[in-house]
């Protein structure tokens, strides 16, 4: 903070300088000890990092010293009481003014402790003006053609450029200064790998109009910018990196850009454990692809030489490149829409209309879930949650912008589903008779639901259409697999099953089960047995009570189990010795 006259002045991490003035002589005191408190939320000490952010808090200053006037203010600390304050802030216009206030206010008393406790109080309690929500209606995944179009668009964009790199890298160590030996590419190079991009020398306003256009343009038909793009990388194609990267990967584009090279971690020659910042979730890590390794390994090739030269605050910063033409020639800030603009027109990628594509990143990520392989999730290729995230993610970020395809493949999802919870619900069918009347009464829905004739109840009380666990309305009738072909359910499904008619016959069978079960639960974590064989437990012990079956047909039948595997039909997968 400086005086006369009073302004912020300030070297920022990108590199980039900046001088503000507050244009506010009410209160002169006053407005100093705001303006330190201003300055002291500036990194390292507080959240503002950029010259653009100062200049939001700047502003929000000229709305609330106006306002002090406005409310009888004198200037002095002990008159800002807390009925002046509150007065104060229902009169500023934006809940950003109202934030940026209570922030340098409360940044103010951290530094001297000039407000009384009930001011400081009333700082932290919560704002008059609520900022609104933004409301973002998510973008539907990129179609196939389009999806196709930007992969090959960014795979040329970074072969070609790469091919470039090399080649002036090559040419850089066949050559000598261009001062002595001429302009050429081999000399231009040579002077850029060993002096840096900053200072090039050969530009138009060094050596003339008549010289450059006669010997740097036939060289290079961008001139400068083309000539130090060779070996250091542009904004163009650091993004055609991350698009192509978030291809491969799926991670959020504002992790893919505040990437940091200790963010990486070597795990053989081949294999990257990559550690990134979501959004929603904080950190995360993820197990690159083959493709993505080699991706990740070119680009630390291609933007060797660049770290050489940048500051040193920028080496350890994975997309750190230089700007031949912007105002912060290094910098690590995130692409904006301007440039990603730029980088769709000159890579031709252009609508319906013929305008240039309106590139969102976050289409990238949503297009990536859509498109993944997803049977490895639930051994379903319809399956559309992914374990790491929750329903409300998947469906707010993923599920909600669909293409026909999808929506009738999540909405056969969710009718499953639910006709899942509707079966589950139904009472158990339990019936101790021996004949088909006796169904008929205590079952009459069950009897109409399947369309059982006399010969076919005969058969489920006989046991002429058992299973493992039950006697089966209908074997065929597709509730766990193709329709028209036996159910392929292993034995506890029968469990949760409308189709399944329990006798005691069963019961032995039953106690099997439950044996089974027991001995998974000593072998597997609590929270895997209940997401594998919880409902069909649950339901097995409500069923083997006195409720349904007597003391001596329970008893009998435990007698017969022997708590061992050959007792079940089970895979050797399932088996628990």
């Amino acid at each position: 903070m400086l005086e006369d006259p009073l302004r912020i002045e300030g070297v920022f991490a990108d590199g980039s300088r900046a001088t503000s003035r507050l244009w506010d002589e009410s209160f002169p005191e006053f407005a100093r000890m705001l303006m330190r408190a201003l300055a002291d939320l500036v990194h390292p000490h507080g959240p503002l990092q950029k010259a653009a952010s100062v200049r939001e808090y700047l502003g929000s200053l000229r709305h609330f010293l106006p306002q002090l006037k406005a409310v009888g203010f004198d200037g002095t600390v002990p008159s800002l009481t807390r009925v002046r304050l509150a007065e104060c802030m229902f009169g500023i216009g934006l809940a950003r003014h109202e934030h940026h206030i209570r922030a340098i206010l409360r940044r103010l008393d951290d530094l001297e402790g000039v407000f009384a406790p009930d001011v400081r109080h009333f700082l932290d309690g919560q704002p008059f003006k609520i900022r609104p929500a933004r409301s973002r209606k998510s973008l539907p995944a990129y179609s196939e053609a389009e999806w196709k179009r930007l992969r090959e668009v960014t795979e040329e964009g970074v072969a070609a450029s790469y091919a470039i790199f090399r080649q002036a890298r090559v040419d850089s160590k066949n050559g000598q200064d261009w001062r002595t030996g001429g302009l050429s590419r081999e000399n231009i190079q040579f002077t850029l790998r060993h002096e840096g991009p900053e200072n090039v020398g050969f530009g138009l306003k060094h050596i003339g109009v008549t010289r450059y256009n006669a010997e740097v343009k036939p060289l290079y038909r961008d001139g400068v910018y083309e000539a130090v793009a060779a070996l250091f990388p542009s904004t163009v194609t650091v993004f055609d990196y991350q698009v192509l990267f978030g291809i491969r990967t799926g991670i959020v584009p504002d992790g893919i850009a505040e990437l940091g090279l200790g963010d990486i971690d070597w795990a053989g020659d081949t294999t990257v454990l990559l550690d990134y910042i979501k959004g929603r979730t904080a950190a995360e890590s993820l197990t690159l692809s083959r493709k993505a390794t080699r991706l990740l390994e070119q680009w630390l090739d291609h933007s060797s030489i660049s770290r050489q030269f940048m500051p040193e605050a920028f080496k350890d910063r994975l997309w750190s490149r230089y700007s031949v033409t912007g105002p912060a020639r290094w910098t690590t800030e995130e692409i904006d829409a301007y440039s990603r603009g730029v980088w769709a027109r000159r890579r031709g990628l252009t609508g319906a209309e013929g305008k240039p594509w309106q590139i969102h990143v976050h289409r990238i990520r949503t297009t990536f879930e859509a498109s993944r392989d997803r049977r490895l999730w639930t051994g379903s290729g319809r399956a559309t949650i992914d374990p790491n995230h929750t329903p409300a993610v998947e469906g707010d970020h993923y599920v909600a912008g669909q293409t026909p395809t999808q929506k009738d493949a999540t909405e056969t999802i969710i009718e499953s589903g639910q006709a899942d919870l509707l079966r589950r619900a139904r009472p158990r069918v339990i019936d101790g008779g021996d004949e088909p009347a006796d169904l008929v009464e205590k079952f009459p829905e069950l009897v109409e639901e399947l369309h059982l004739d006399g010969t076919a109840l005969a058969e489920l009380i006989g046991g002429e259409r058992d299973v493992f666990a039950a006697a089966c309305g209908d074997q065929l009738s597709g509730l766990h697999g193709p329709k028209g072909k036996p159910c392929p359910a292993r034995p506890w499904v029968c469990l949760l099953c409308p189709l399944a008619l329990f006798t005691p016959r069963h019961v032995a069978n039953l106690m099997r089960l439950r044996a089974f079960f027991g001995r998974q639960w000593q072998q597997m974590p609590s929270a895997a047995f209940m997401a594998v064989f919880g409902p069909y437990a649950q339901r097995l012990d409500g069923l083997l009570t006195l409720t349904y079956f007597t003391e001596a047909v329970l008893r009998e039948a435990a007698a017969e189990v022997t708590d061992c595997d050959e007792e079940l039909p089970l895979r050797p997968e399932e088996l628990t010795a």
